[in-house]
C-alpha cells in the first residue's frame, strides 16, 4: 500500500480541506473544527463539529469524519487511511482513532491554539495523569455478582466478529 503522505495530493492539501471545513462550520453556527478520513489519495469521510448543533457531547469533527467513513467502507476499521483534522485531536478523538485502526492522524493547528481560541483540552489531559479517586466526577467499579456474564457471553458466542 502506498503512503498516503506521498500521494500527488499532498497532506498540506487535506489539511487544508479540513481547516476549511472548519471555518465553515463556524459561519454556519458549529464549533471551529473539521476532519476528513483519506485512504489513497481520496476523502473517504468529512466531519464538522456538530455538539451544540446536534446535542451530542460525542459529535466531533474527527468521530463524525470516523463515523462516517466506517459506513462508507462497511467496516470498524480505517486501515490504510489517515485522519486529517484542523486541530489537535482531544482525548475522545484521539482514542477513536486508535479504535479505529487509522495508520496516522495529521492536524494543523495545536492543543496551545485551541486553548487560545477558548477551547483547552488540558484539563482532560492533566485529568487522566491524576489518580482516579482524586477526580470530581467519581469513576470506580461497584461490586456486582455477576458482572462478566456479558463477557461469557461473547466469549461463548461461535460467530463473533474479532476485533
Amino acid at each position: 500500500m502506498p503512503d498516503p503522505l506521498t500521494h500527488p495530493l499532498t497532506h498540506e492539501h487535506f489539511l487544508q480541506q479540513a481547516v476549511d471545513l472548519a471555518v465553515a462550520n463556524v459561519a454556519a453556527g458549529g464549533g471551529p473544527f473539521g476532519a476528513l478520513v483519506v485512504r489513497d489519495g481520496e476523502v473517504l469521510a468529512t466531519g464538522q463539529n456538530r455538539v451544540t448543533r446536534d446535542l451530542d457531547p460525542t459529535a466531533h469533527a474527527e468521530v463524525v469524519a470516523i463515523r462516517a467513513a466506517c459506513r462508507e467502507v462497511g467496516d470498524f476499521s480505517l486501515a490504510g487511511c489517515v485522519l486529517y483534522a484542523s486541530c489537535e485531536p482531544c482525548p475522545l478523538c484521539l482514542a477513536s482513532a486508535l479504535w479505529a485502526r487509522v495508520d496516522r492522524v495529521a492536524f494543523a493547528a495545536d492543543r496551545d491554539d485551541a486553548a487560545r481560541g477558548g477551547f483547552d483540552d488540558r484539563a482532560f489531559y492533566d485529568l487522566f495523569d491524576t489518580p482516579r479517586e482524586q477526580w470530581e466526577t467519581p469513576v470506580a467499579p461497584l461490586v456486582l455478582e455477576g458482572s462478566f456474564a456479558p463477557f461469557d457471553a461473547w466469549l461463548a458466542k461461535a460467530d463473533r466478529t474479532q476485533y
